[in-house]
């Protein structure tokens, strides 16, 4: 079954890396604009059809989302199985190539905005998948993929129905869990986070769940100098990865300098 993409900046991540899933273009009649034309460019490219719709159908379609007048159907990527993920993270460790391999868990999410821009850091980032648990937690959406900006066509999900037990599977595989957590006792920069871990991240307002806290392997934090208690969840996600990539890199660059 088909989705339905919209936005810019996703729709010309589909059409530029995965046309080949993109079943669909449809473009607001009188959009005509130099990033517009670059849509319709790269539809033509791909040998996509581009239907004209009035503007009102995009809002019977999005409501008061800001689409931009531009949206696909795509046919997306399934969501990875447990097995999958082992699978990836083997495969990456037996490969010793490149940045040791991590995970970004989000435990509990609710927020399409938020899972949207985890979803793009992690991207950024490097990371091999975003696992999220089925129940009690968002799930993919439009909205999602539009504030993912193309990383949920590239990123691979897995959604699963007991976080603790993937977590453990995650260890049994070799990952260190390492949980964010606003009264860890170390700081992030302060931990070692070069090697294979799987960063979890906290709900917005209640953060990680008991049982989620006490299957990481450690908690770490941010510096705060403000007055403001804790961080918005994609704010400190994006942080946390950028200082595990900093890491990966400068031990990277030690190696080849030996």
């Amino acid at each position: 079954m088909g989705e339905k993409v919209y936005g810019l900046h996703a729709v010309r991540a589909l059409l530029t890396h995965h046309a080949a899933r993109v079943t669909g273009v449809t473009v607001a009649e009188g959009r005509g604009d130099p990033r517009v034309a670059q849509i319709l460019e790269l539809a033509q490219k791909a040998g996509k059809a581009v239907k004209r719709a009035p503007p009102a159908v995009f809002k019977q379609l999005f409501g008061d989302a800001v689409h931009q007048g531009v949206c696909v159907d795509v046919q997306p990527l399934p969501p990875w199985r447990e097995e999958e993920l082992i699978a990836g993270i083997t495969a990456r460790l037996e490969a010793r190539e490149g940045h040791a391999p991590f995970v970004l868990v989000l435990d509990g999410v609710q927020d399409p905005h938020n899972l949207g821009a985890c979803l793009r850091t992690a991207d950024a980032c490097g990371a091999l998948a975003v696992v999220i648990p089925k129940d009690r937690a968002m799930q993919m959406t439009a909205t999602v993929r539009k504030v993912a900006a193309g990383a949920a066509e590239t990123t691979p999900i897995a959604v699963v129905t007991n976080l603790a037990r993937t977590l453990r599977l995650l260890k049994d595989a070799g990952l260190w869990i390492v949980g964010a957590d606003a009264d860890a006792p170390k700081l992030a920069h302060e931990s070692d986070l070069s090697g294979p871990i799987a960063l979890v991240m906290g709900a917005e307002g209640s953060g990680l769940r008991q049982l989620t806290r006490e299957t990481c392997d450690l908690t770490v934090r941010l510096p705060q100098a403000g007055s403001v208690e804790s961080l918005n969840v994609s704010v400190a996600t994006g942080m946390l990865l950028y200082e595990a990539l900093r890491q990966r890199q400068t031990a990277q660059s030690a190696k080849k300098g030996r």
